[in-house]
């Protein structure tokens, strides 16, 4: 099976029209004013407005309210809502969106029975966990704590860039991997090399596998 790939924190244009050149299956947009990689509702708009079909465009947030949620729904047309908080699955569940909801690895997670809990998700993002804060961190994880009965409805996240990803795809054979400092100039600004050289190590991991 392909490994499918999102490029997330997308700031500009022209970086989701390379991430799309390049092979990217979606886009993320953050929605979370603290981010470096945050975006504008007008931005996001015109973003998600040069997307071709069948690239699907994901709203990111962090605990935050159903009227905020429910603007960016409306104005920016995003197809997959990632929840990256301490949401429950019944919030997950009211914004007339599909969702994805993702988990940061702590020591003490127990994934068997947050796959569970989140059974009505369309899938789970796995990120690598740093006390206070909800994503982005660059950092990996212990990839072999996936257990492999599940790694087809898992995003693997963390750390994920260039160099690593292909042993990340051949090891864990997840549904999909997600970057985005990985594949940066700086915060928010891709590099367009880097997306080239991500998306040629997802492609060498499954030829390997």
């Amino acid at each position: 099976m392909r490994t499918r790939v999102k490029i997330c924190g997308i700031t500009r244009e022209a970086d989701a029209l390379v991430a799309v050149e390049y092979g990217a299956d979606a886009i993320g947009l953050v929605f979370y004013p603290p981010s470096p990689r945050y975006v504008e509702l007008e931005q996001a708009a015109a973003i998600a407005a040069v997307l071709p079909p069948f690239v699907t465009t994901v709203g990111l947030f962090v605990n935050a309210d159903a009227e905020t949620i429910a603007e960016v729904v409306e104005r920016v047309g995003i197809d997959l809502i990632q929840f990256h908080g301490n949401e429950c699955r019944d919030y997950c569940g009211e914004h007339r969106r599909p969702w994805m909801r993702a988990l940061r690895m702590k020591d003490d997670l127990d994934l068997p029975a947050a796959v569970e809990e989140f059974s009505a998700a369309r899938g789970l993002l796995l990120d690598a966990y740093r006390p206070g804060v909800p994503g982005g961190t660059g950092e990996t994880f212990d990839w072999s704590r996936i257990p492999a009965e599940i790694a087809g409805r898992i995003v693997l996240a963390g750390g994920l860039n260039p160099d690593n990803v292909a042993d990340a795809v051949r090891q864990v054979r997840p549904y999909a991997v997600d970057v985005s400092g990985g594949v940066e100039a700086e915060p928010g600004i891709k590099d367009p090399i880097k997306i080239a050289r991500f998306m040629a190590g997802v492609r060498s991991g499954e030829v390997e596998q």
